[in-house]
């Protein structure tokens, strides 16, 4: 099977390879369906997925992938072939053998933990040097089911921010305040969203999101270079609410590799009833102080 079903604590998960099935579509990986004890209605839009494996980048070849309009190289993750198991009856992976442009090999694991915890780790190793800029960009999307608030809040400086972007590829991406690498890019790029760069900026990797009488979060840790992305249209249109289905995304940057090394990170979704700032400041600060 590409797909499984997981239950565990109060969630209610499917997660998947890039296969189409029902009226789920093809190239949507990651979590199809995450649906909450008091929540029936998934969190991610039915066609598509969350934490979805969605682009990997150099600045170069996917660009001029867009360019010419195709789109093999810029959606490679969810083109080329990629394998699904199932570790446990609280655990998947998803293994993606070198890809045909960048020859990225990868592996995602997804663990559900009770009472309302996904643990997500990413395990990539260039095999070949096939990104042009020196570095390796990989981006991660989720689409959200229509909300009625489409933001997403971090902190900085102690102050919560709130992101909602007037347009897709809008003052899109969302750095750390030390993170000061600037992406080498082709000339005259087409629009994307990891081009495009808010004013904003956090200093605690996490950001959260509201979704009728719950709450989403994705947490980091410190050490990797991550940045937030954010759409308000990246799920298209969602006419049950005569509105659009937000994208709350994520970049991982390896500013420089070497040739079969692996690279990685965790991370933590938290999908929970409504709850105070201060609870959700404290998800984050006991999850990181988890991680030793």
């Amino acid at each position: 099977m590409p797909h499984g079903k997981f239950q565990v604590g109060d969630l209610t998960a499917i997660i998947g390879d890039n296969e189409a099935y029902g009226d789920h579509a093809a190239g949507y990986n990651g979590v199809h369906s995450l649906t909450h004890r008091s929540e029936a209605t998934s969190l991610f839009v039915p066609r598509y997925a969350g934490l979805n494996y969605e682009h990997i980048f150099d600045g170069e070849k996917d660009l001029r992938d867009l360019t010419f309009k195709r789109s093999d190289i810029f959606f490679e993750p969810r083109r080329a072939p990629m394998e699904y198991s199932k570790i446990a009856d609280n655990e998947a992976e998803l293994h993606q053998p070198p890809t045909p442009t960048f020859q990225l090999e990868s592996w995602t694991r997804f663990k559900l933990v009770a009472p309302h915890y996904i643990d997500f780790t990413f395990r990539c190793k260039p095999t070949q040097h096939n990104f042009q800029n020196g570095y390796i960009g990989a981006f991660w999307a989720s689409y959200i089911s229509g909300p009625d608030d489409k933001s997403i809040y971090f902190r900085h400086k102690e102050r919560w921010q709130q992101l909602c972007t007037q347009r897709h590829n809008d003052e899109s991406t969302v750095l750390h305040e030390k993170d000061g690498m600037k992406l080498k890019v082709m000339d005259n790029p087409p629009d994307t969203l990891y081009i495009h760069f808010s004013q904003l900026r956090f200093d605690e990797p996490f950001f959260y999101g509201n979704f009728k009488n719950h709450v989403f979060m994705m947490m980091f840790e410190p050490k990797p270079k991550i940045r937030f992305t954010h759409s308000p249209s990246g799920g298209g249109d969602n006419k049950e609410t005569q509105s659009s289905n937000p994208a709350w995304d994520w970049q991982f940057i390896v500013p420089e590799y070497d040739v079969m090394k692996e690279y990685s990170y965790r991370a933590r979704a938290v999908y929970r009833e409504r709850c105070s700032r201060a609870e959700i400041l404290k998800e984050y600060t006991n999850w990181r102080e988890s991680l030793g």
